[in-house]
């Protein structure tokens, strides 16, 4: 007999299910709460720039309603330069650079040996004219003299004519003697003149070398400090040539230059703060005191000529003078020539 058929099972294969979400409902509102907390924050940040923005730029608008602010700006004062009125070889040098000195320091001194010698000379001159005077005088009293003996032979001569007991010849040779005197004594009073005014002449001279000798010393004209020093011991130096310059640092003041559109409300006497780029911390007081009568580009050494070529449009600066209000700050000094920001009150 054949065997029974066997019946295979079929084998089972597990069924596979998707993965059920094990996360627990308090994690997913955690994270939402977060997410929204971190919008509020950003939304708040933003708000608060936008805030902050448009109270910065309106206080912005109004300041630049109220105010005129400029960087091209720099300290001005005055320098005085050293220049000598004669020629000659440097003798002495008695400052060096950044030297405080006062009004009347002696400075350089030149050799004076040629203008000692010049106005030796004119002494003796107006020794020579002295005596030329005293001369001429002399003549002059010859002269009178002669005059007056021949005006008195003319006045005895006369009467003896009138009777005819000279001759009309003697007569007249005496007249013609009287009228040469007097000729001379006239010729001798110029003479006097001349010699006198030759004096005078050969005084101005000795004058004008006395000036010549007191050339040879440079002063200070003004209190301040020594700069660009340029001349030594022993330089032959011109008349006119610049030594050295001293600069007055106890009177400065500002000069701004501002452009054009700038100026419509700006006045004489207005409010100034300065700040000196060398001392940012600190703030200068001062005022407007005058506003130039033409602009910077008028003043340069090639003025634009517009009618020459073609135009193009450029927008002006016009300097302005700005003296401080507050009195020097020795622990600030302020030196020619510094960068400062100036910003004007144009109310």
């Amino acid at each position: 007999m054949s065997s029974p058929l066997k019946i295979e099972k079929p084998i089972e294969r597990p069924i596979e299910r998707p993965e059920r979400n094990t996360e627990k409902p308090e994690v997913k509102a955690e994270t939402k709460t977060r997410g929204g907390v971190r919008k509020i924050i950003i939304l708040s940040i933003l708000a608060i720039l936008v805030v902050v923005g448009a109270v910065l730029g309106g206080r912005t608008v109004v300041f630049y309603e109220h105010h005129e602010t400029t960087d091209d700006a720099q300290i001005d004062g005055n320098i005085n330069p050293i220049l000598p009125r004669v020629s000659g070889y440097v003798e002495e040098v008695l400052v060096k650079d950044n030297q405080v000195v006062k009004t009347g320091d002696v400075l350089v001194k030149i050799d004076t040996r040629d203008q000692q010698a010049k106005m030796d000379q004119d002494q003796a001159a107006v020794a020579n004219a002295r005596a030329d005077v005293a001369v001429s005088r002399a003549n002059v009293t010859a002269a009178r003299t002669r005059r007056e003996k021949d005006a008195a032979d003319v006045q005895r001569y006369k009467p003896l004519r009138d009777k005819e007991e000279i001759s009309r010849q003697q007569f007249d040779a005496a007249v013609a003697t009287a009228e040469a005197s007097a000729a001379q004594l006239q010729a001798a009073q110029e003479q006097v003149a001349a010699a006198e005014a030759k004096v005078k002449q050969r005084q101005a001279d000795i004058e004008t070398a006395r000036l010549q000798l007191s050339y040879a010393v440079l002063t200070a004209p003004a209190s301040g400090i020594v700069a660009k020093k340029n001349v030594e011991v022993g330089q032959l130096v011109q008349a006119g040539q610049p030594l050295l310059a001293i600069v007055d640092g106890s009177d400065t003041w500002v000069i701004a230059n501002f452009k054009e559109t700038q100026l419509a409300k700006m006045r004489v006497g207005q409010k100034v703060e300065v700040e000196v780029d060398a001392y940012p911390d600190k703030k200068f007081n001062a005022r407007i005191e005058s506003l130039s009568a033409a602009t910077g580009a008028r003043f340069s050494l090639l003025p634009p000529d517009n009618a020459t070529g073609n135009f193009t449009k450029v927008v002006q600066r016009i300097p302005v003078k700005i003296v401080f209000t507050d009195p020097p700050d020795p622990q600030h000094p302020l030196r020619v020539g510094m960068n400062v920001s100036v910003v004007v009150n144009v109310d």
